[in-house]
């Protein structure tokens, strides 16, 4: 094992594997612990080219050359961002929207700016590893088996622009069961060195501080965030960024390896493990004229039909007990899922008459973990983003309607963007059951109310989406199935076309009466009908667009 640190080391400190503290929980850096990244050459240029195709399905044209280099001189400035937090005592991590309007996106056009923040979760996941490879650094698989061996609980806490790609990455590595809890700053809202994101990840193991070790990279993010929160030991793997801090830092690492092999090593010598016993510039393009209007949907019983899905919830109430049970509390899935239950009643009475939406926090942390303890809650709120889109997946099984497809085909034919505008848990979840019926290439963007932070009747969900279209709303089309939600909404912002649809979420006679009082302008049995109507006011295509096959 090759022990260095930096510069001129005490003597005490030239033996550092003999006297790091025993741990009782490890916490591990992503990058540059677990995985380390390389630039892909032509990743850049991927990126851009990805970018440009969501803009496309919105109908918003951009040259390629102009978003690459939004994108480049983006991720520079986000860059000089990340540095400057790192002197922050708490420093907060930005939104996906943030991310994307203020550094990403910040040099194009309104209109596809807007497109761009809508969909700021999908591109940010996507960008991650068209940008860069990851790659398993050596000896993390034995430093994992070790850790399980003696039942050492082992956390990621990462500062991360999508903890969704980080998870993704996992997966493909085979390693994503090996970790109790998973921490990421865009999930939990703050970011290195703010020690409460240290201090929620040991809560969440059920281990105090002092009884952890932290494993990291950067001097100014992990080993100061380290010393802020009181961890036991803090612990540096080099990685490219570790002998070049931003700025001279003035806490030290109680050890520093050039490698993860030499950290299971130290692990292994502070867990007395026998060794025989451990596992192996451009031209910008012309502006578009302005479009005539934009056909806006609702997803949840107008694009598909929902079902309860009892087998997908009792899988989630599976996942929930394998993170949430210990030998002295175990909790079933069966409870879980009862569990889940309760907690939309308690979502729903917090609620009330309020627009704002539901996060993921308060769903999970405040309503479903409201009697459970402090290491369950700490759970709760490390893994809540996650858990919000698999049960939007889990609640409900999702048949395509009829006609939506055709209808939605027409729309682009006829140069009309389509914007999916959604009450939503999670919009990842109404993405994922999009690009299952095969409606993804043909839809420009998801304004969602977990993202966007509003429900519709709420304006200003629509108005998003207005903007996203570029729309004139006295031409543009809003197809939903409830009016106290969907037509009042697109009322308040002035669209002309309220089209609601039968066999949704309201029965017939409610319908009727917003139609007879001119809430709704139509009434169709389904997207056919609206398709009828479509054809009717403008029977002439103008523009190819990709059909589905």
């Amino acid at each position: 094992m090759t022990f260095s640190t930096l510069s001129s080391p005490a003597p005490e400190a030239l033996d550092a594997a003999a006297v790091l503290p025993r741990p009782r929980a490890l916490l591990l850096d992503f990058g540059g612990v677990i995985v380390t990244t390389a630039k892909r050459e032509t990743g850049l240029d991927e990126a851009a080219a990805l970018v440009v195709a969501m803009l496309e399905r919105g109908l918003v044209p951009v040259a390629q050359p102009e978003v690459r280099r939004s994108l480049q001189s983006g991720l520079t400035a986000l860059t000089h961002w990340k540095h400057a937090s790192s002197r922050r005592l708490e420093p907060r991590e930005l939104t996906h929207r943030e991310i994307v309007e203020d550094f990403l996106a910040a040099e194009l056009p309104a209109r596809s700016r807007a497109l761009l923040v809508a969909e700021a979760a999908e591109l940010l996941d996507a960008l991650q590893t068209l940008i860069s490879d990851h790659h398993l650094r050596p000896g993390v698989r034995r430093l994992l088996q070790l850790a399980r061996s003696r039942a050492i609980p082992v956390g990621i806490v990462s500062n991360a622009h999508s903890g969704r790609s980080h998870r993704r990455i996992l997966a493909e590595l085979g390693v994503i069961d090996a970790f109790a809890v998973q921490v990421y700053s865009d999930e939990v809202g703050m970011r290195k060195p703010n020690p409460r994101i240290l201090e929620l990840a040991a809560a969440a193991t059920g281990v105090a501080p002092a009884d952890c070790w932290y494993v990291g990279d950067t001097f100014d993010r992990d080993v100061v965030a380290a010393r802020r929160a009181g961890i036991g030991a803090a612990i540096v793997t080099r990685d490219k960024h570790t002998d070049h801090p931003p700025f001279a830092v003035a806490q030290r690492p109680d050890a520093v390896f050039d490698t993860p092999a030499e950290l299971a090593d130290a692990f292994e010598a502070a867990l007395g493990v026998p060794a025989d016993e451990a596992a192996p510039e451009p031209a910008v393009a012309a502006a578009a004229a302005p479009r005539r209007g934009a056909l806006l949907i609702d997803h949840g019983g107008v694009i598909s039909a929902s079902h309860a899905d009892l087998d997908a919830l009792l899988t989630l109430g599976e996942h929930l007990s394998r993170l949430l049970s210990t030998p002295e509390a175990p909790l079933g899935a069966d409870d879980a899922v009862a569990m889940i239950r309760v907690a939309r009643r308690r979502r729903a009475e917090r609620k009330g008459d309020s627009l704002a939406e539901t996060r993921p926090f308060e769903f999970w942390v405040e309503c479903f973990g409201a009697d459970l303890d402090e290491r369950a809650r700490a759970v709760l709120a490390a893994e809540c983003v996650d858990l919000m889109h698999r049960y939007g997946r889990a609640k409900s099984r999702r048949t395509l309607r009829a006609g939506v497809a055709e209808a939605i085909t027409h729309a682009r034919a006829h140069g009309m963007p389509v914007v999916v505008v959604s009450n939503t848990l999670s919009g990842r979840a109404v993405r994922d059951a999009c690009a299952s019926h095969g409606l993804a290439p043909l839809i420009g963007a998801y304004v969602c109310s977990d993202e966007h932070g509003m429900r519709k009747p709420h304006a200003g969900i629509v108005e998003e989406a207005l903007r996203i279209a570029d729309a004139d709303p006295a031409s543009t089309w809003f197809y939903g199935d409830k009016p106290h939600a969907d037509a009042e909404a697109a009322l308040a912002a002035g669209i002309a076309h309220r089209v609601m649809v039968r066999g949704g979420a309201v029965a017939d006679d409610v319908l009727d009466t917003a139609l007879a009082a001119g809430t709704a302008t139509d009434v169709v049995d389904d997207a056919n009908g609206l398709l009828a109507l479509l054809r009717q006011a403008d029977p002439t295509p103008q523009s190819p667009v990709t059909t589905l096959s």
